[in-house]
């Protein structure tokens, strides 16, 4: 991997005759960790409700995040003088509780409770309600079309009007190799394309099957995630991107649907990791009423700027999500609030705390934009607007560095990035690291899918050279070990959960040396003439190569 990296630092980033004066690690200004600290406390106080959009919570948040700006020094993101980006969105929510049962192949009645063995999400096809009657159910393996690999797991099965049962990842996850590229997670393992493939096979619902491993996470993560208020961007004909009936089901109600219809889960699902998998009817059947509120709303993006001395239409970004899951379901303890502390009111705080230091130091020579993004949670939609509707040309942005959860568990001898990716800019992140004695490790989850699952997809998706910082686990108190013990914690106990709070207790030894490596790694893009790429076989260099003529 470090021998890959050098090779691409050579070929993509260092244009010859260019020379990289980058700021040492004495030059780089001195962050307030305790300010950080306060801006996350307050970001995640229960007075901001969660911080969901299109609600009370949001327009203190955005209140708060613009009141920072301002005195930190940045100048209004929006030309004209404002500092926020209108981002129409489609809301969308269950009314009532929603009435679901299924038939099984022997013949077993079983009604369904919502967050208990299904969880469901609105509607995001534009309908006031759902109305399934005795829809047969069809198992599709890992509902992967992908005629690139010479996979397709739907064989040119009729499947209009029925509900698709599918396994969450890709089909190289549990043996680890295939025609998936291993472990890594490409983007038809992610539960979003499952239910776009389902719309494009013209189904009437998608059911993903719930599994700790291959999902990542647990069932309340993904019960908390998708049975509150969903969110889309205003779309001309949604119902080409989403089936009526989008839901997770448990393992454990997969494996008796399985089991009434006379087959065995673990054998089907083996099978599902073939190239000549079938769909298999299940013999079962699903109904389900219920009645949906949509609603067009607007968002918001919020951009503050500091214009470049000398290119100030080259654009180096930082980025990071504002928003939360707002108020859902209590835990155990009775706390409905999903207070969002570590994700990802840390990235916001990160975001802040580099505009004041940029805004207290010489100008760069390109500008540089501080961009909270909205209804990330939602399905990175702040980001896909702002890239379909960027502020500054996407073609004149060096690049984007975004930050979600931030915060670790303690200063770390290494960092990475979420998922697998292969370009420039990464390797001035490493070579910035290298130059504070610290290590580049690859994302040691790749399975998680982590490249697809932040705000920097939108606009690596656009060509733009992006990716998403994480903090490492190698840590100086306690080494990999306990890296990897807090971290597993974090997803098991508190991702998504009402428990990710703040706390006095927080460990932020690593805040300011990660916010030391991404100032100078922004700053020495910054003042440079570097346009980082991709490398050639990544998925997004031919669409930056469309925009090569506009960069000079």
């Amino acid at each position: 991997m470090r021998k890959i990296a050098a090779l691409l630092a050579a070929s993509l980033l260092l244009a010859p005759g260019i020379c990289l004066a980058a700021p040492s690690a004495s030059s780089a200004p001195a962050f307030d960790v305790q300010r950080f600290s306060q801006d996350m406390k307050t970001l995640s106080d229960d007075r901001f409700e969660g911080r969901a959009p299109a609600t009370e919570g949001e327009k203190k948040t955005i209140a708060y995040l613009i009141q920072q700006m301002k005195a930190a020094g940045l100048q209004p993101g929006v030309p004209g003088g404002g500092w926020t980006q209108n981002v129409p969105l489609l809301k969308s929510d269950i009314v009532g509780a929603p009435k679901l049962s299924l038939r099984m192949a022997d013949g077993t009645a079983r009604t369904l409770t919502q967050g208990d063995e299904i969880a469901v999400r609105a509607a995001l096809t534009g309908q006031d309600k759902v109305d399934i009657a005795s829809a047969p159910l069809v198992f599709v393996g890992y509902g992967v079309r992908a005629p690139e690999r010479d996979w397709d797991d739907f064989k040119g099965a009729d499947l209009k009007g029925k509900i698709l049962v599918v396994l969450v990842n890709d089909p190289d996850f549990e043996g680890g190799e295939g025609d998936f590229g291993g472990k890594t997670m490409t983007y038809y393992g992610r539960w979003t394309y499952k239910y776009e493939e389902g719309a494009r096979q013209g189904a009437a619902g998608v059911l993903v099957i719930h599994e700790y491993a291959p999902a990542s996470y647990g069932w309340p993560t993904v019960k908390n995630s998708n049975t509150i208020t969903n969110f889309d961007i205003v779309r001309a004909n949604p119902k080409a991107d989403h089936v009526a009936m989008e839901a997770w089901i448990q393992r454990d109600l997969a494996v008796e649907l399985f089991k009434a219809a006379g087959l065995d889960f673990d054998a089907m699902k083996k099978a599902a990791q073939k190239k000549d998998f079938r769909p298999v009817a299940l013999n079962a059947t699903l109904d389900a009423s219920y009645a949906v509120k949509a609603e067009t709303i607007t968002s918001y993006n919020v951009l503050g700027r500091l214009a470049g001395a000398k290119h100030p239409n080259e654009t180096v970004v930082y980025s990071g999500h504002w928003d939360h899951l707002g108020i859902g379901e209590p835990d155990a303890k009775g706390d409905r609030i999903y207070n969002g502390a570590r994700d990802n009111a840390s990235g916001i705080s990160a975001l802040l705390e580099l505009g004041r230091a940029f805004a207290k130091a010489p100008r760069t020579d390109r500008s540089i934009l501080f961009l909270a993004v909205t209804a990330e949670e939602k399905g990175l939609l702040g980001s896909e607007y702002y890239a379909a509707n960027p502020v500054y040309p996407l073609a004149t942005t060096a690049g984007v560095i975004n930050m979600d959860s931030i915060v670790g568990d303690g200063a770390a001898k290494d960092f990475t990035i979420t998922g697998v990716a292969k370009l420039g800019l990464l390797d001035l992140l490493i070579e910035e690291g290298k130059k504070l004695g610290r290590v580049y490790v690859p994302d040691p989850k790749t399975e998680t899918g982590g490249f697809y699952r932040s705000d920097h997809f939108s606009v690596a998706k656009a060509g733009v050279p992006a990716f998403s910082f994480k903090g490492g686990i190698d840590l100086i108190d306690g080494g990999t070990a306990r890296g990897t013990d807090l971290a597993a914690a974090y997803t098991r106990d508190r991702y998504h959960q009402p428990a990710d709070e703040w706390s006095a207790d927080l460990d932020l030894s690593n805040i300011g040396p990660d916010l030391t490596l991404l100032y100078n790694t922004g700053r020495t893009l910054a003042d440079s003439r570097l346009w980082p790429d991709w490398s050639a076989d990544a998925e997004f260099k031919a669409k930056r190569d469309e925009t090569a003529a506009q960069r000079k």
